[in-house]
């Protein structure tokens, strides 16, 4: 399965007009947490959902996956109604939390065995499918180890794998690759990759790391305030953006917002924008705006620290749309 291509239109993954809102602790108002949300995501493709603090993500997940009700709305997973039908929908998806949910004291095949025992697969199917998927994971020769003694990759590597121990229509992965240093972080990657391909499903994808979503993801949908301000693929949504990215990050004794309004007065650069040190902007033609720039701001005595010139990336696409840009910070959501 290609990351940029959807094999279909049928929808496997459905949302009309959510909309959930949670009482407010303490004598605070109440937050709505989904405010008509609606997307819909192909079957046999990874979707992405992308969004700051707060946006909707974790709510959004926990009404799919039938962990909480929404206010009003429909929702549908494998085409089924998820409030009408939570118990078909549960036997329909797999389900990767942040927190691993395998028994450290126990091996890997035995937490794959007992994963496919609950599931409902027969005694001998469940440990065929724990073999299989070991191979398929990377894990056949850690099979016999516990759990404890597993690295981070290994241990979220054996997680993707109790997601998809009974074969679901639909899994959700949320936040698969947090804590993981870059080389296990490209193994997931791989991984889930090759998973999504053999096992013909829709993944559900929430992330805060912006190059993990264009890479991995067909489409992407950023959320802000419980509602989809941009969807599309990566492609798509980065295509919108015509011209060159400048990012110049200002020196520590250089003031952000003086730097901001010399590069406002150059013609040939728009959309600019202060993110603590770091301004960003656009321009047709950075190769020659970016010494314009340089120049300006030298001239106006602010230091530069740093200065890149970028084509237009997920994270000019999330700033376009939010108007802020994307940080891990952001992403992770206060659960309510």
């Amino acid at each position: 399965m290609s990351r940029h291509s959807v094999p279909g239109s049928t929808p496997a993954i459905t949302a009309v007009d959510l909309v959930k809102t949670y009482p407010g602790r303490r004598g605070k108002p109440p937050v709505k947490a989904l405010d008509g949300l609606s997307f819909g995501a192909a079957a046999g493709s990874v979707f992405g959902l992308l969004g700051p603090n707060g946006a909707g993500k974790s709510t959004a997940v926990k009404i799919l996956s039938t962990l909480s009700r929404a206010d009003s709305g429909i929702a549908e997973v494998a085409g089924i109604d998820v409030a009408r039908h939570p118990e078909k929908v549960r036997a329909s998806i797999g389900f990767v939390a942040q927190k691993s949910v395998c028994d450290p004291m126990d091996t890997g095949y035995e937490n794959l065995v007992l994963a496919g025992r609950l599931q409902g697969l027969a005694g001998s199917e469940a440990k065929t499918r724990a073999r299989e998927l070991l191979a398929r994971s990377a894990l056949t020769e850690a099979k016999d180890r516990l759990v404890k003694t597993y690295s981070g990759g290994m241990a979220r590597r054996l997680d993707v794998a109790v997601g998809l121990v009974h074969r679901p229509a639909v899994l959700f992965l949320d936040e698969p690759t947090t804590g993981l240093d870059p080389e296990a972080r490209a193994d997931m990657w791989d991984e889930i990759e090759s998973m999504a391909s053999a096992e013909s499903m829709t993944v559900l994808l929430t992330t805060h790391y912006l190059d993990e979503a264009d890479r991995l993801a067909a489409e992407v949908a950023i959320l802000d305030g419980g509602r989809i301000l941009a969807s599309g693929s990566p492609d798509e949504l980065k295509r919108e953006l015509r011209g060159d990215a400048v990012i110049i990050g200002v020196a520590l004794d250089a003031d952000p917002a003086r730097a901001r309004g010399v590069l406002e007065r150059i013609p040939s650069i728009w959309e600019v924008s202060c993110d603590a040190r770091i301004i960003r902007a656009r321009t047709d033609d950075g190769a020659a705006a970016l010494p314009q720039a340089l120049a300006a701001l030298d001239a106006a005595g602010v230091a530069v620290a740093s200065a890149t010139l970028a084509r237009p990336s997920l994270d000019d696409v999330y700033l376009r749309h939010t108007g802020r840009a994307y940080s891990a910070a952001d992403a992770q959501e206060v659960a309510a």
